[in-house]
């Protein structure tokens, strides 16, 4: 057991060593670190809570989950409609469009304490943020700019797009975001991802996903083939 643990200090300064030698070279990209798991953007945390530099406020069609501790008969979705409205039991419709999280919990308790409940806790949770949207670009069947409804994955993305072209090329799926404040960029392969040898990452408001096609020559197919390491981001320096 005490003999493998050479071999594996030595692996690992293979792999460092592949890394820092592309990161290096002409091919103008450099890890971000290698990670199975990949980081949100700068104003998403890993649980698709907003933490942008000003606060997330709520916007029509936003999907949120109310909570008031204790009274699980007041527990229910609710779906902001054109006006900026949210209706419900006991305090009726309120406005909860260009409201903040807090402020919205602040004043639902103020209705609900208004002769019907004493010191309520109010609890508001978004789960659906209809104003965040991703582009899909490049080889596909519709390209364009989605609404990002709920949790969805980078394949989940490209079905929503109807489909790879014909053109596309299976190794050239890159993913843009914005990471520690630099424009980054992860490369899939979609047979790895439809295997599930490589991890099928959740996309986040503001994400781009671009599918080369094949044969191309951009700066783009550049980037994709220096890339030693699928699934983890780099920054591209093209």
């Amino acid at each position: 057991m005490h003999a493998l643990r050479p071999l594996r200090s030595l692996l690992c300064c293979l792999i460092l060593l592949v890394a820092a030698s592309a990161c290096s070279s002409n091919s103008g990209v450099r890890a971000v670190g290698a990670s199975k798991a990949l980081p949100p953007p700068d104003t998403t945390n890993a649980a698709g809570a907003y933490e942008g530099a000003s606060e997330y406020r709520l916007g029509a069609s936003d999907l949120i989950e109310i909570s008031v501790f204790g009274v699980e008969d007041l527990n229910r979705p609710a779906r902001v409609n054109s006006n900026g409205q949210i209706s419900l039991p006991l305090v009726g419709s309120v406005v909860a469009g260009g409201r903040t999280i807090p402020e919205l919990e602040q004043e639902l308790a103020r209705r609900y304490a208004e002769g019907y409940l004493q010191n309520p806790q109010v609890t508001v949770f978004v789960k659906e943020f209809s104003s965040q949207r991703i582009t899909l670009e490049g080889a596909l069947k519709k390209p364009g700019i989605y609404p990002l409804t709920g949790k969805t994955s980078l394949l989940q993305a490209i079905a929503i797009a109807e489909g790879l072209d014909p053109l596309a090329d299976l190794g050239g799926v890159v993913l843009f975001r914005q990471v520690n404040g630099q424009k980054m960029a992860a490369v899939y392969d979609m047979r790895e991802l439809r295997s599930g040898r490589v991890e099928d990452p959740q996309l986040f408001g503001d994400d781009i996903v671009v599918v080369e096609a094949s044969g191309s020559k951009t700066l783009l197919r550049r980037f994709i083939e220096t890339v030693p390491v699928l699934g983890v981001f780099w920054r591209p320096y093209y």
